[in-house]
């Protein structure tokens, strides 16, 4: 089902009406329910009629979980992400949740606590700010993965990453900040960091900005301690750190670009991953051309390759989204 296709006042007479507050069989109850695949009303039902001794406020308790989702992020109108949790199976988990809880049925609450919030990005879409309940923040880059528990704060701080992201973590001391990054891990107290998972080698790459940070393996068994300014690099294969001499490196967060001499090859793997730009040089000696540039401030894709081009007299076409360049 689309739940984007209902709107907030819609989802406030959808509960009424359930809650049976409102009688009668709306047009908007029937297109509902009968859209709806995961029995969200005759579950609803059942929660109802599960104890006739106290009276159950299912509004109110959709207001709670609307009230969380709103806190946690998760059903923010600007971020442009897929939430992994849609309108109509949260409010069947979660609103079921708050009531059995207030029954007194804690277990279901423990469960419900338990949950993953799963927060991605398409190939489109970056720099999507993701604010977590302990005050730290995370931004992602495109196709990228943030998975985290709905309880994440109260005992521990752990969060999985798939892709690239940004992290700058509130300080605590008694609760170490985790990133399982698949091949590797990466632990702080407080600091800011950059995590790519999805390198063509499948190494974890971790760049420190401040503070420091431990990256580890996945068997426990190499560790690599970073200070500011470095870039560490785990794999099973290839481990260790370096310091970093990339000025561009941290460009998919700003979109800010500078270059002094860097061949054209390597501007088209930066434009690819800042700008998702796809560019091919059709003569191969355009690639070995060195560039010195302007520094390039989140303009459009066109005024960049136009940008190029007249660098060093060229042409282009595009066929799709991919610009060929070509010698005049």
């Amino acid at each position: 089902m689309n739940t984007e296709k209902f709107t907030d006042r819609d989802w406030e007479e959808l509960a009424a009406a359930l809650s049976e507050e409102k009688g009668g069989q709306s047009e908007l109850l029937e297109k509902f329910l009968s859209e709806d695949g995961q029995n969200t009303g005759e579950l609803w039902k059942k929660l109802r009629d599960m104890n006739d001794d106290r009276e159950i406020n299912v509004d109110k308790a959709w207001d709670k979980v609307y009230t969380r989702l709103n806190e946690s992020g998760t059903m923010t109108r600007k971020a442009p992400a897929r939430i992994l949790f849609i309108r109509s199976r949260f409010m069947k988990i979660a609103a079921a949740a708050l009531i059995l809880l207030s029954l007194g049925i804690v277990s279901v609450y423990v469960g419900t606590q338990n949950r993953m919030i799963v927060v991605a990005t398409a190939d489109d879409q970056k720099n999507l700010e993701v604010a977590l309940p302990d005050g730290s923040t995370v931004i992602l880059n495109r196709n990228t993965e943030l998975s985290y528990r709905a309880n994440f704060g109260k005992s521990a701080r752990n969060v999985s990453l798939s892709g690239e992201a940004f992290f700058e973590v509130a300080p605590n001391a008694e609760k170490p900040f985790t990133v399982d990054a698949g091949r590797a891990s990466v632990k702080v107290v407080g600091t800011s960091f950059n995590v790519i998972t999805n390198n063509p080698d499948s190494a974890v790459e971790v760049y420190v900005e401040t503070g420091k940070v431990l990256l580890s393996g996945i068997n426990g068994t190499s560790n690599i301690m970073l200070d500011p300014g470095y870039i560490g690099i785990m794999d099973t294969e290839l481990t260790g750190k370096t310091l970093n001499d990339n000025p561009n490196y941290m460009s998919w967060k700003t979109g800010v670009l500078i270059y002094n001499g860097q061949i054209l090859d390597v501007v088209f793997r930066d434009l690819k991953r800042i700008y998702n730009m796809n560019i091919v040089a059709d003569d191969p000696e355009i690639s070995s051309l060195p560039w010195v540039s302007p520094p390039i401030d989140n303009q459009s894709q066109e005024t960049i390759i136009k940008l190029i081009c007249g660098s060093f007299t060229l042409s282009y076409s595009k066929d799709g989204n991919v610009y060929h360049l070509a010698k005049k």
